[in-house]
């Protein structure tokens, strides 16, 4: 039988009309969707295809590969750890656990050191320090290692600074000296060479020798060249105490001299004394942003910093690296000016044993040799007690006995401060730690429980219960914020043509529960977390997927 011509059309027209439903990777379904900008949320379903998002909305009968149903939960941007440590962490395992539940699918790293560029004496120095994680260094630039990081195979993205200190002991060691024109020339070259292969900008720690020895023009210097790649500044200040208002000072002479943008890490006004300088601080940088410098914050949810008993210590006795400061500390003439030293209100030099206020508020959480790991989680003052000396020749010995600068955690801010920061318009956040995991090696010594919490607290203590900020807000400083400042594309916000970085958690659960006596213990209330489209997260587990990419900042130039 012949069709009529018409009715051809007719049946053509029903059939187009019932195309089949889009199929997809993924969907996540019945989301409260926060997409990282700030906006209120909205319920939806969000679909994937590869490492993309594809479509966000109500997407009815749609079909997928895989299906995670997120009803009651919310949906976010994979959150972004803008002082990560997990240099070390994620070479011994690189899931990134700590982290990972906490929602964090990116790594940022090179507060003032990093793990490129190195020089064969650089190398055979690291390993010589190395303490609990062991490991062979495959690689001499920056770009190798994060390229050795996703080649190896982690769970979360990773990214980093290269570290002003790293370029100077690279050219002069630990020496207290400016650089001749030469070397000068020579660190802005390696500089150049790192932000081409992906860095995001230069990383300072002037805080710590070698760093203090640098001056403000070498630090110019070096962010020129961040400049001409579109690459940021990112600082560890020279003060956050006595010289808190002058170091912000510099930092913006940096940024203004440079032209780059700016971000000092881990924000405070670091022990009582200088808890009032907060306000000031922020009307600084408030001024300075009106008038047109480009600089941004980020902190830690905490009192308690973690570093060495280096801080503890004048810079002059820590001259010509670690081997130098303990034999040095050997000579009894100059452990005594060190312990008057140490007993100073200092204002050329960042002095956390008095800024403390008390050994009893100095915890040692870190220790390389196993015969002191028995002092791990006491104070200095406990630890003074059992051996009988005072805390400041405690202090000298245990950095002579253990070959390194000892972990450390210092108490030294206020909680009305902390939570004027986080309500700071341009904070974002980092954990200022690595990413371990609660097993295995890593018990050997206790990280301080930002390590394991400071973004779950963020989402808990300080969005839920003390209603700091909106979770809209605490959520667009995770995510589109810190990516915007650190010109990394098509991440941050959950927006078709993204990479699907995405986070799924319990806002009425999620919490922190690592504390200082008991570190090791992870957050709850991440349910399930996805990078570049695959789910390395589920119900709370790790799936065994490693699909973490080394994240290129933008001066990166392909071979």
């Amino acid at each position: 039988m012949k069709l009529h011509p018409f009715l051809l059309l007719l049946i053509a027209g029903i059939f187009s009309c019932a195309e089949a439903p889009p199929e997809y990777d993924l969907i996540i379904r019945n989301a409260l969707i926060y997409d990282g900008s700030g906006a209120s949320p909205i319920e939806g379903d969000i679909a994937v295809n590869g490492d993309t998002i594809a479509a966000i909305g109500a997407l009815g009968n749609a079909r997928a590969k895989q299906e995670a149903d997120a009803e009651g939960l919310a949906a976010s941007p994979g959150f972004i750890n803008m002082l990560s440590w997990a240099t070390e962490s994620l070479i011994e395992d690189g899931r990134g656990m700590s982290d990972l539940k906490q929602g964090v699918t990116l790594e940022v790293m090179g507060e003032g050191w990093s793990m490129g560029p190195l020089s064969d004496t650089m190398k055979a120095l690291a390993i010589k320090e190395q303490a609990d994680i062991q490991y062979p260094i495959e690689w001499t630039t920056l770009g190798e290692y994060l390229q050795y990081l996703e080649n190896k195979g982690v769970s979360p993205n990773v990214a980093s600074f290269v570290g002003a200190a790293t370029l100077r002991i690279h050219e002069l060691g630990y020496e207290d000296r400016p650089p001749t024109p030469e070397e000068l020339s020579r660190m802005k070259s390696l500089a150049r060479q790192a932000m081409e292969e992906g860095a995001l900008g230069i990383g300072s720690s002037l805080i710590y020798a070698p760093a203090f020895y640098a001056d403000t023009d070498e630090m110019i210097e070096l962010c020129k060249v961040a400049a001409e790649y579109g690459g940021m500044y990112i600082t560890h200040m020279r003060s956050e105490g006595n010289q808190l208002l002058e170091a912000i000072d510099e930092v913006i002479r940096i940024a203004d001299e440079a032209g780059v943008p700016a971000e000092i890490y881990h924000l405070k006004a670091a022990g009582r004394n200088n808890w009032p300088k907060l306000a000031l601080a922020i009307q600084k940088i408030d001024s300075a942003r009106a008038a047109g410098t480009r600089i941004s914050t980020d902190m830690y949810t905490y009192v308690a910093g973690a570093t060495g008993l280096d801080a503890s210590m004048p810079p002059w006795v820590q001259e010509g690296g670690l081997e130098a400061w303990a034999k040095r500390l050997q000579d009894p003439a100059i452990r005594k000016k060190v312990a008057e030293e140490m007993n100073t209100d200092a204002q050329d030099w960042e002095n956390f044993y008095f800024a403390a206020g008390s050994p009893d508020r100095i915890l040692l959480v870190e220790f390389k040799n196993d015969s002191l790991k028995h002092y791990t989680g006491k104070s200095l003052a406990e630890v003074a007690a059992l051996r009988g000396t005072s805390p400041e020749e405690t202090a000298m010995a245990l950095v002579v006995e253990d070959g390194s600068r000892v972990g450390t955690v210092y108490f030294l801010m206020s909680e009305e401060n902390v939570l004027r920061q986080i309500a700071i318009p341009y904070m974002s956040f980092g954990s200022d730690a690595g990413a371990p995991a609660a097993e295995g090696v890593f018990l050997k010594s206790n990280p301080h429980p930002r390590a394991y919490g400071n973004f779950a607290r963020l989402l808990g203590k300080y969005v839920r219960e003390d209603k700091a900020i909106s979770l809209e807000e605490a959520v667009r400083k995770l995510t589109s914020q810190p990516a915007s400042n650190l010109k990394i594309s098509r991440r941050g916000l959950l927006k078709p043509g993204y990479y699907a970085d995405i986070v799924i958690f319990d806002p009425a659960t999620i919490q922190d529960h690592a504390t200082f006596e008991k570190p090791h213990q992870y957050a709850t209330g991440v349910r399930h977390v996805f990078v570049n489209g695959v789910q390395v997260l589920r119900d709370g587990e790790h799936t065994g997927a490693r699909p973490g990419r080394f994240v290129k900042g933008p001066g990166w130039k392909a071979e």
